[in-house]
């Protein structure tokens, strides 16, 4: 591609070299660090998968560190987004430019891991005392000490599900909020700052809110009783059936083949119809597109949360807790390239004029 050739939205266009994630487009498989999600999930908690994306190992991995909530601001996101920045000034972190890559990755782990506790208490709201810190700490697993900080007590099927969603969400490429928090910190900005703005590149609804409207869905087809006639009407409208489809995979989505595993192994009620619905409309839309037509992540990642009971409107919030490990990994990679991101634009606004014809 040429300097002069133009790719909206820069589709295609390839900026960064990477070794932290590469999804297998025509094999259908996920591989971190060449490691195969399949081979991860239940055997490695997502602590560790955040150490492998992050440190190449699994150990120290993520800690689990209560931090006191003090911002609420009415909306999950928002209070993740506003916490990481403030942190950036109250714990004194360095910028990029002057730090080394030790001390970069030390503050990635601590606000990574202060992000689960901030979302954690967010979701259990002020309505409710703090649970204690000791008690938290009787989790053994991060996700155990997460529902532990949320519900009060531990549900086991509830940290398994919050566990493998993390896994299968901690890294997916050069997405709107990894290219976000790389472009940040390409600017030399501080470890808050990269991860606050890709938690506000995530709040969009194009990007990781569609298992937010899954649900929603599978009920509609629930209640009608007949998957193939809220499909072909579905269709007919010109409407998007949520949760089919990827830009990147050819074939099935292999996250979404471990989602629905571990659905199924954790008995949600949910999984006959989704399984139905999943059916009649790859069949529907392989039809009329003859690709895009497999479950993305987001479709099975909502009949996994069901299970913890997360409520649709904290799934950004809970993608935004895994995607710590994915964007921590690209903002290391970017630091130790030491490029400024600057993409150029095309103007195709009005030729020379006076400011008399305005």
């Amino acid at each position: 591609m040429s300097s002069n050739d133009f790719s909206p939205g820069l589709a295609g266009v390839v900026a960064f070299e990477t070794e932290i994630a590469e999804p297998d487009k025509d094999g259908g498989e996920l591989r971190y660090r060449g490691i195969n999600i399949e081979d991860l999930v239940g055997k490695a908690p997502f602590e560790q998968v955040w150490g492998l994306l992050v440190d190449e190992s699994l150990q120290p991995g993520l800690p689990y560190e209560h931090l006191d909530l003090e911002r609420r601001t009415g909306g999950y996101m928002s209070d993740l987004q506003s916490s990481l920045a403030a942190l950036s000034g109250e714990w004194r972190l360095g910028q990029f430019i002057d730090i080394d890559d030790e001390q970069a990755k030390e503050d990635l782990r601590r606000l990574s891991a202060a992000a689960l506790s901030i979302v954690a208490q967010s979701a259990r709201g002020a309505d409710l005392p703090p649970v204690p810190e000791e008690t938290i700490q009787e989790g053994h697993t991060a996700a155990e000490r997460f529902v532990l900080e949320w519900r009060g007590e531990l549900n086991e099927k509830s940290a398994k599900a919050i566990d493998t969603y993390w896994i299968c969400t901690a890294e997916h490429g050069l997405n709107a909020s990894t290219f976000t928090a790389r472009i940040v910190a390409s600017t030399g900005a501080d470890a808050g700052a990269a991860l606050a703005s890709a938690v506000g590149a995530l709040s969009g609804p194009l990007h990781g809110g569609a298992p937010a409207r899954v649900l929603p869905m599978l009920d509609e087809v629930a209640e009608s009783g007949d998957a193939e006639k809220w499909v072909a009407e579905a269709l007919g409208r010109g409407e998007r059936i949520m949760g089919f489809g990827h830009r990147v995979y050819r074939a099935e989505d292999p996250r979404s083949r471990v989602l629905k595993r571990v659905a199924k192994e954790l008995g949600s009620p949910r999984v006959a119809v989704a399984e139905e619905l999943e059916q009649v409309a790859h069949e529907a839309i392989a039809k009329k597109h003859e690709s895009h037509s497999w479950t993305n992540v987001e479709y099975w990642s909502a009949v996994v949360l069901d299970v913890a009971d997360v409520p649709p409107q904290l799934a950004p919030a809970m993608f935004a807790c895994s995607r710590t490990a994915g964007w921590s990994a690209h903002i290391l990679e970017q630091k130790r390239l030491g490029v400024l991101v600057r993409p150029s634009a095309r103007y195709v606004g009005p030729g020379a004029r006076s400011l008399q014809e305005v």
